[in-house]
């Protein structure tokens, strides 16, 4: 094999690092040990100053595929609300303010109980959703705020009806 300099190092140029570049795949290589033997014949010695690709890297004619992001993770609510829970809170707390609304003789009686019975109902569904069934909750917060807006409704009515405010 002739003598091909763009095979070689520069003049002057750094020793290579102790142990050289990790040989590529299928290249010749001495055993362990041995003092490093020519290459065989016909084998074609790689450059000094060239670096073996890693098996599996992309040639740079192409870009590389992009990978693919890491799967998402899938959060779940500890504590569902659930139609039928949500049901019977709102059930129950549309009986709450019944019974208390029923104690009023008049409007201003209805509107003041309705008010005291929907802000106790607010607080059991405050009281719901740290330590007990949140879908209760939501029927409770649900019925209250519906109950509340009936309520207002009729204070509304009577008021522009009267044009006087009947809570005072």
């Amino acid at each position: 094999m002739s003598r091909q300099p763009a095979f070689e190092p520069y003049p002057g140029a750094p020793p290579a690092p102790p142990g050289g570049p990790p040989p590529s795949p299928g290249a010749w290589q001495s055993p362990p040990g041995a003092p490093p033997a020519p290459p065989p014949p016909g084998a074609q010695a790689r450059p000094a100053w060239q670096w073996p690709a890693p098996p599996g890297s992309p040639s740079g004619l192409f870009p590389a595929r992009p990978s693919l992001p890491p799967p998402r993770p899938t959060y779940r609510e500890p504590h569902p609300v659930r139609l039928g829970a949500a049901l019977a809170g709102a059930g129950s707390a549309a009986l709450w303010l019944l019974m208390f609304g029923l104690l009023g003789r008049d409007l201003a009686g209805y509107l003041w109980w309705t008010w005291f019975a929907g802000t106790v109902a607010w607080l059991v569904a405050l009281l719901l959703v740290r330590r007990g069934d949140r879908g209760a909750a939501v029927g409770v917060a649900i019925a209250v705020a519906v109950g509340w807006a009936i309520a207002m409704g009729l204070l509304l009515t009577r008021w522009r009806s009267t044009a006087d405010w009947p809570l005072w």
